[in-house]
């Protein structure tokens, strides 16, 4: 059986022995992302119980040598002994034989029940396990000083695995010293009880003896587990010997039942045993059974990365378990948290003049104290190295192509020097201060459009330019004094794809003309008649065929340093950009190709020379220039508009657990000014960056350390801040001073960045899967989750006005009219209300995201996914409403 929701998981290849022909369960037994043990107690209203550590401990070497050993745990997923490779497996979902179920079950109905047990030893729980009147005296004794036996537990420290605990006598100190030592306590939260399951075979038992048992206090139980825990269950499956692994498989299966959550819910709250068999009935009654001879036996389903939510899990049969802290009288669909989250506050109208901004103010000044202490924390040195070296390769290659693009009236010096500025004076006033500022693609794409267009018509460029800021910064004003910034909960991802997608194409288009436009102005030599005492660059790349010697013990070598490769790749991921840089600046040099450089200048001016850094307001353009400006200024001021502010939703999306808010009208408000002053000095335009904000709330990410085997640390939020960014400007400051070794990178680098940074982002967002659906064979298409609910040729039709309209932003881009395609951008939003007129909300709701119109007026039950006779699709809709732990997605900027 899969998890419901999980049919998009592979599951690798392992070593698993089951018997054939038998039927496989696997059962739901994850968190969800914010916790281990949150999801049924949260979703139910009850408040959540302590995680549960499972353990199955197995009676071997009957009939010689009695001992028993640790074989298999539980925290959220299954982990088996290996004993021949000598470690534990990795944790995967549990599966399950069929018969084991139904045998412990009918063993637990007949069996000793004692729940709320007073025992306060170990020693009491044998005692009271073993009153059974099966037993004789003498049994009894037997069976009684073999359960008190120390089990042999397997541990794995760092270069160390061994055994510890041993049926004979021991020093119990030693033995508790050894339980304190195992690794695997540091990933349990505090809080976290134990539950033990005892299975074996037993010769002198006549028939099989079942216990479970709920201790009304959790005590720690000497070494029976081997980590420390207190004990709240003890289930012991003992009987006499049969064919195949049937007590092996009883204990697992009462292990993996004890660690299904909403079973642990209710094993802690029954209060008779016709309760937990029915308990243990609703667990069954969602079990999904894989008929034999369709799965690989042999196979093990990894942990999920997300898993479903558990309301639609039988609350009936819960309800029947009286818990007097539920609340009373909550309706279902409160408890469920069915539809879309409801907008963003800080985005809801005040209907004052600025009123969005004095509430910004207010709320962000309670905060400003908390912005520098909550700073001084390890993971903020690291952050500022890393965001540093991101912030500078931005610098140098936007003000590389800035410079290309202007004819050097801005450049890198000019880029330097605004980011620093910019940059530090929006950390230091700002109500999101993790945002990040910088050049960005589209503001790239306005600066050269805006010097074409003076060029064409013989413009003072820069004069021009500070007219156009200062009504794009009037205009900002204006939309801040409105409250125009709500708007943005219009911008769907309709609007957020065709905006990445178009600023992508400029991207790969701009670079790839670049670099054929350089192949022609530096042609490589190639080797031939009449080039004698020419230099030829070539290369030559070779790989090893079939029958290559390469030795097994290389072989080996490359495996045992897997781990060792995969942290290499995680730091050249990290700092792929630089290193892309110095790479292309090293071959650069030692070929010695004539490449045009970086224009850098030799002392801290301006890059375009005879003008000072104050821009003079006229120039030699006509004073009626001034006004004229408003239009374009109209036109920028909704690219920044869009460009700042979907950057700023992103960034404050509910799943990054932001406690201090946002500051959406303030920021807009920094925007504003620091366009002014920028303008004022010839500098470029800064607004947020997407990329580099969400790198720096990346690594400032909290997880707490106590992460169960298979488990994704869980995320605990982001440490909110002013400092690193504050810290990350004043050093892009110092770097002006590195202008003499910038001057030796070679503009076909930055051109390749630019490249692979529209690439990565196109192939980024949904559109481009819908793109590729439409030339692939309905065989070969992916199994994505809106394939299962919306028609294949509702899909085609959506992605064919995505394209029309793509292709009617391009080609305004492409012509004289091309100034005006920021506000082509804003018909976007007008389409996509538009195309509520051809699809269904629910089409909506798996191809884009509702409106908020459409959020208010249509009735949540028509909000969910329309149910087909299979009963696993329905589950696919947990998938959109269950919170998630916050993902990096590449955009543009």
């Amino acid at each position: 059986m899969k998890l419901p929701g999980q049919e998009e998981f592979e599951a690798p290849s392992a070593s698993e022995n089951v018997p054939a022909g038998q039927l496989d369960i696997s059962l739901s037994t994850g968190p969800s992302p914010e916790g281990p043990s949150d999801t049924g107690s949260r979703e139910l209203g009850v408040p959540k119980d302590p995680l549960l550590f499972i353990q199955l401990n197995e009676l071997l070497g009957w009939p010689q040598a009695l001992e028993w050993r640790e074989t298999g745990r539980w925290v959220l997923f299954e982990e088996k002994l290996e004993m021949g490779a000598g470690r534990w497996s990795a944790p995967h979902v549990p599966t399950l034989v069929l018969p084991s179920l139904q045998k412990l079950r009918s063993l637990l109905a007949k069996g000793l029940i004692l729940l709320d047990c007073p025992a306060q030893s170990l020693l009491e729980l044998i005692e009271q396990v073993t009153r059974v009147e099966s037993l004789s005296p003498e049994l009894r004794g037997q069976l009684q000083a073999l359960l008190l036996q120390r089990p042999q537990h397997y541990i794995q420290t760092t270069g160390t695995r061994r055994w510890w605990g041993s049926a004979h006598p021991r020093e119990t100190s030693l033995d508790e010293k050894e339980q304190h030592q195992n690794p695997l306590r540091k990933k349990l939260p505090p809080g976290t009880e134990a539950g033990a399951v005892l299975a074996g075979e037993l010769g002198f038992l006549s028939q099989p003896l079942g216990a479970f048992v709920r201790l009304r206090d959790p005590v720690v139980l000497g070494t029976l587990t081997e980590v420390p825990l207190p004990s709240r269950f003890f289930c012991l499956l003992l009987g006499p010997p049969v064919l195949g692994r049937g007590y092996h498989e009883l204990g697992r299966a009462a292990a993996v039942l004890l660690s299904d959550l909403q079973f642990q819910r209710s094993a802690r709250r029954v209060s008779n045993v016709h309760d937990l068999l029915t308990a243990l009935d609703a667990f069954l009654k969602e079990a999904t059974v894989l008929p034999p001879g369709r799965w690989d036996l042999t196979a093990r389903i990894p942990p999920p990365k997300y898993l479903p939510s558990q309301h639609k899990r039988p609350l009936s049969q819960l309800r029947k378990v009286k818990d007097p802290s539920a609340p009373q009288g909550a309706p279902a669909e409160d408890r469920r948290g069915h539809g879309p989250p409801p907008p963003n506050p800080e985005l809801l109208r005040t209907g004052r003049l600025f009123g969005g901004l004095v509430q910004d103010v207010r709320r962000k000044a309670l905060w400003y104290p908390s912005d520098f202490l909550d700073a001084l924390h390890p993971q903020c040195f690291s952050a500022i190295l890393y965001i540093y070296l991101a912030t500078v390769t931005n610098a140098i290659t936007f003000g590389g192509l800035l410079g290309d693009a202007t004819d050097g009236a801005q450049g890198v010096l000019e880029n330097f020097l605004g980011t620093a500025v910019a940059g530090a004076a929006f950390c230091l006033l700002a109500g999101q201060p993790l945002t990040i500022l910088s050049s960005t693609g589209p503001v790239l794409v306005f600066e050269r459009l805006l010097f074409s267009f003076s060029r064409d018509y013989g413009l003072d460029y820069l004069p021009f330019r500070l007219w156009v800021g200062i009504w794009v910064s009037t205009f900002c004003l204006v939309l801040v004094a409105t409250e125009a910034s709500v708007l943005v909960r219009y911008f769907t991802r309709f609007t957020e794809e065709g905006f990445c997608a178009l600023i992508s194409l400029i991207f790969i288009y701009d670079a790839v003309g670049k670099m054929l436009s350089l192949a022609h102005a530096y042609p490589i030599q190639r080797p031939g008649p009449g080039l004698a005492g020419s230099i030829a660059y070539g290369c030559l790349c070779e790989f090893p065929g079939p029958g290559g010697n390469e030795s097994q013990w290389t072989k080996t070598r490359l495996k045992d340093t897997d781990n060792i490769l995969s942290m290499v790749r995680k730091v050249l991921g990290d700092f792929n950009s630089v290193l892309a840089i110095l790479l292309g600046c090293g071959l650069d040099a030692f070929l010695g190709l004539a490449t045009p450089k970086l224009m850098v200048p030799r002392e801290f001016k301006p890059t375009l020379s005879g003008r000072n850094w104050l821009v003079s307001p006229f120039g030699a353009n006509p004073w009626w220039l001034s006004l004229a400006a408003a239009l374009p200024a109209l036109l920028l001021s909704i690219l920044i508009f869009m460009d700042q502010q979907i950057t700023a939703v992103i960034l404050n999306r509910t799943e990054y657990q932001l406690q201090k808010g946002a500051g959406f009208h303030l920021d807009l408000f920094c925007v504003a000014m620091l366009i002014l002053l920028t303008s004022a000095l010839g500098l470029p335009w800064y607004v947020s960056a997407t990329v580099i904000s969400l790198a720096h709330m990346d690594s400032l990410r909290r997880e707490s350390k106590a992460c169960a085997p298979g488990e994704h640390p869980p995320f605990l939020g982001i440490r909110e801040q002013r400092l690193t960014g504050l810290v990350v400007f004043i050093l892009t400051g110092v770097s002006i001073f590195l202008a003499p070794i910038l001057k030796f990178i070679p503009m076909p680098v930055l051109y390749g960045i630019f490249l692979y940074m529209g690439v990565a982002a196109l192939s980024s967002i949904q559109f481009t899967k819908r793109v590729q659906l439409l030339l692939m064979p309905a065989k070969h298409q992916p199994d994505l989750l809106l394939l299962r609910h919306v028609p294949l040729s509702r899909v085609h039709l959506f992605t064919a006005i995505q394209l029309a309209c793509l292709g009617l932003l391009w080609t305004i881009k492409s012509t004289p009219a091309a100034i005006i395609f920021p506000l082509m951008l804003l018909g976007l939003v007008g389409v996509r209300k538009a195309l509520e007129w051809i699809f269904s909300p629910q089409e909506l709701l798996w191809l884009d995201q509702l409106m908020p119109e459409g959020e208010r007026s249509i009735p949540e039950k028509g909000l969910e996914p329309e149910h087909s006779l299979s009963g696993s699709d329905s589950e696919d809709s947990d998938l959109m409403y269950q919170p998630k732990a916050p993902e990096i997605n590449i955009s543009v900027n």
